[in-house]
């Protein structure tokens, strides 16, 4: 809950929100941050955390300054690090410039940092307040929060299905579900990805690139995992020859033969054993592995299969559903392919309209 004292900050620390917002996609494994310097009731400075390795948004804003800033507010949508990571401490710059008062939208949810940088000013004698918009700018970082709250990426499953639910007419066949509009909003959202998944049916029947292509944007490839529990990717598919210019990573099983890992490494793939005793991929076990190569979140774009595995494993964080105004009636393959043990609850968050099609976002209830 806010102080009084901070109430009248509201509208700045939106400001720091929509600024942070402008790094989606680009400070991974970091935070996004926005930072404004408030002198007299203006804004005085504005800053974000831009890219990861790059300085932070208290820094930007620091340099930002259009005039002196002794005696001036900080309002920074999280608080500021008080460790040598890649980039110095930002409370030691803050503190250097002869800040007042810090106002701080959302305590750091790494437990190894977390209040060591409001303890850190509140000891060179800024006042610091918290807590204002916290809400807001937990659920803009999400991310974040997932991967260093428990090691793992925070995972999206993203499908195209008709109003029956289906993703395909049959199995092993093409199918275009949704319009150009939803396949434009795909690519945006692989842009803000660390890695984008299929399963291997998917690269089979497909051949897919799994790349981000975005008109006049400089838009980043994420890392591309292939789901292969039996190490089949074809190696004259699109994802193998283009291995060496885009990362990719085949997670394989306990029965994978070890000639076929063999071909796949040696065009530069990366492969990662994680076989159960059945010889399937342990998706759990790969979220866990994806964490320890610095993936903070993972596009699962399907097929059917690798859905259900998922959702059946509880590994859902987040549900991005592209609905096509289409029936393919029986014989069609399901979205989630496979049976459930119960009926999986969902709040939806969002509903967009894109062209014909509408996106459904929601979260596991």
């Amino acid at each position: 809950m806010k102080s009084i004292e901070i109430s009248g900050y509201e509208s700045y620390m939106d400001r720091a929100i929509t600024l942070a917002e402008k790094g989606r996609g680009a400070t991974s494994p970091n935070p996004m941050v926005g930072a404004l310097i408030v002198k007299d009731d203006r804004v005085i400075a504005e800053g974000y955390h831009e890219r990861v390795g790059e300085p932070h948004a208290e820094i930007n804003a620091l340099k930002n300054a259009v005039e002196d800033v002794t005696g001036a507010t900080m309002v920074v949508s999280l608080e500021p690090c008080n460790h040598f990571g890649r980039t110095p401490p930002c409370t030691e710059a803050i503190i250097g410039a002869g800040l007042s008062r810090v106002i701080v939208g959302m305590v750091d949810p790494n437990p190894k940092c977390a209040g060591g940088g409001i303890k850190r000013l509140r000891d060179a004698g800024i006042e610091v307040e918290y807590g204002l918009l916290a809400d807001k700018i937990a659920r803009q970082n999400e991310v974040f929060i997932k991967y260093v709250t428990t090691g793992r990426p925070f995972v999206v499953l993203k499908a195209a299905i008709t109003l029956d639910g289906k993703i395909a007419e049959a199995r092993g066949k093409t199918t275009a579900i949704t319009g150009p509009d939803a396949k434009q909003k795909v690519h945006e959202v692989r842009n803000e990805h660390d890695a984008v998944m299929v399963g291997i049916g998917t690269v089979i029947t497909d051949d897919p690139m799994l790349t981000t292509r975005l008109d006049g944007v400089k838009a980043k490839n994420p890392i591309r995992v292939i789901v292969d529990s039996k190490a089949r990717t074809p190696l004259k598919s699109r994802i193998v020859k283009s291995a060496r210019e885009v990362r990719t990573v085949v997670a394989v099983g306990s029965r994978a033969a070890p000639a076929n890992i063999e071909d796949l490494e040696a065009r530069g793939i990366e492969a990662l054993k994680l076989g159960r005793w059945d010889g399937a991929v342990d998706v759990e076990l790969l979220l866990e592995e994806l964490g320890r190569l610095e993936i903070s979140s993972v596009l699962v774009e399907g097929g059917g299969s690798l859905i259900a595995s998922f959702v059946k494993a509880g590994m859902v964080d987040k549900y991005m559903v592209f609905v096509a105004p289409k029936l393919l009636g029986e014989g069609g393959v399901d979205f989630v392919g496979g049976e459930l043990d119960s009926a999986r609850i969902l709040n939806i968050t969002a509903i967009e309209r894109l062209g014909d099609d509408i996106l459904i976002e929601a979260y596991p209830a």
